[in-house]
């Protein structure tokens, strides 16, 4: 039987490599083509690696924990040669063949009731839940975080028979002999007690490999501006209620934010671009990353042609995304595309940062909090709704002429939205 390779696949357009973080087969067992082998992290999104060939897994070449280029051997599949298949499938008939379809069926939805992910696991073990007791809501049968965090929040956690006698072991056990996971913590502890060893995750690390590179090949400038958004938050709370009971998800701040930003990168084409040594590359698509999070990572999604949408268009994008992000299910295609990023910031109380540009992309705006204060119209003190936009920009690609103009586009946007100016629809 023929033996065939499984390379790293290309998992988003600027994504150049990616860890290994869990392996979802084992040497030996069968898969089914498309059904997923690994798991894998990059600095954009955690995702699965297809089998792209029916047949065995005969050995894994890229371990866990291993970095691989796109394009680099992950592991071997011995694949059945097709004209057996063929043969197996006339002398079976059409009954065998339904047989076979409804077996397969089975054994992956069983396969992929067990594999969990890293952050299953983390959860499992952190809360004493016993896995094999869960009912997955994802795909095959798949335990996600999302069943998890419903499970903790029920108080119906499913606990192991054995857990009891485990745990009263390992507090036995933990009087005398340090446990593995406090490896780190003693080897750091040796010379002193103020300080610990954090291992760094494959995302972190990509993560933190990205923002080398951005800041080291970006020369970043900076610019701010103020924008007194009253109108705009008391339209805003005015509808919400309606808005959230009729659609289902939230009317948030930011989708009026993002809405503005990309009307006004239309009109200033400049500033959707990136460098490419000898040319600069200008695009027609206005794609804006957002940044969501779960409890542990940072994602960068993007809202595609979001110049062509309306503010409950973008609003419900903002919410699909972030709820894929809570529940680790954004797939490399919700990464790709990025051409302009728009960063919440105010949502931690921010008042006002510059962030590092998403590389290779040419600016990125940063929302603050917004704050009233006290502001001067027409010689005499009011109270007023204002919020400082942050603007890193590469200045390779754009100068203060350019940014200026954008900044000052975006604020008049903002400024004007009210009931009678503007449609949610």
């Amino acid at each position: 039987m023929p033996i065939e390779r499984i390379n790293m696949p290309q998992l988003g357009e600027s994504v150049t490599e990616g860890t290994v973080s869990q392996w979802l087969v084992k040497p030996g067992e069968y898969v089914n083509k498309y059904d997923p082998i690994a798991e894998v992290m990059t600095d954009k999104v955690n995702a699965e690696v297809p089998s792209s060939f029916s047949g065995k897994l005969t050995e894994i070449v890229a371990e866990e924990g291993t970095t691989v280029s796109v394009g680099e051997l992950m592991c071997y599949i011995e694949v059945k040669g097709s004209e057996e298949n063929t043969a197996g499938e006339q002398a079976g008939g059409t009954e065998a063949t339904e047989k076979i379809t409804r077996k397969s069926k089975h054994e992956t939805v069983t396969s992929m009731k067990k594999r969990y992910s890293p952050a299953v696991l983390k959860l499992a073990q952190e809360h004493d839940i016993d896995l094999e007791q869960v009912e997955g809501t994802g795909k095959g049968g798949r335990i996600t975080r999302k069943d998890i965090y419903g499970l903790i929040d029920n108080g119906k956690l499913p606990v192991s028979p054995t857990s009891s006698k485990q745990q009263d072991a390992r507090d036995a056990s933990n009087t005398n002999t340090p446990q593995p996971s406090d490896i780190h913590k003693v080897d750091a502890m040796s010379g002193t007690d103020r300080v610990s060893e954090i291992p760094v995750s494959g995302i972190r690390k990509a993560i933190a490999n990205n923002m080398v590179k951005s800041t080291t090949e970006i020369p970043h400038a900076w610019m701010m501006v103020e924008v007194d958004v009253t109108s705009m938050v008391e339209y805003r709370n005015a509808v919400k209620d309606k808005f959230k009971k009729q659609e289902g998800f939230s009317l948030t701040f930011f989708a009026f934010f993002v809405k503005a930003v990309a009307q006004a990168i239309k009109e200033f084409p400049e500033m959707n671009s990136s460098w490419a040594g000898e040319k600069i590359i200008q695009y027609k698509d206005v794609n804006i990353s957002i940044a969501v999070a779960n409890e542990e990572e940072l994602y960068v999604p993007v809202i595609k042609g979001a110049d062509e949408k309306s503010i409950k268009g973008i609003a419900k994008d903002i919410h699909t995304l972030a709820s894929k992000a809570r529940e680790g299910s954004l797939s490399s295609k919700d990464m790709e595309g990025g051409t302009f990023t728009v960063n919440n910031t105010g949502s931690f109380g921010s008042v006002q940062s510059m962030g590092v540009i998403n590389h290779p992309q040419a600016a990125i705006l940063q929302v603050e909090s917004i704050v009233k204060r006290p502001v001067i119209i027409d010689n005499m003190f009011a109270a007023r709704d204002m919020v400082n936009l942050c603007l890193s920009l590469d200045h390779r690609v754009l100068d203060g002429l350019i940014c200026g103009k954008f900044m000052a586009r975006i604020k008049e946007l903002l400024e004007n939205v009210s009931r009678e100016t503007t449609s949610l629809y």
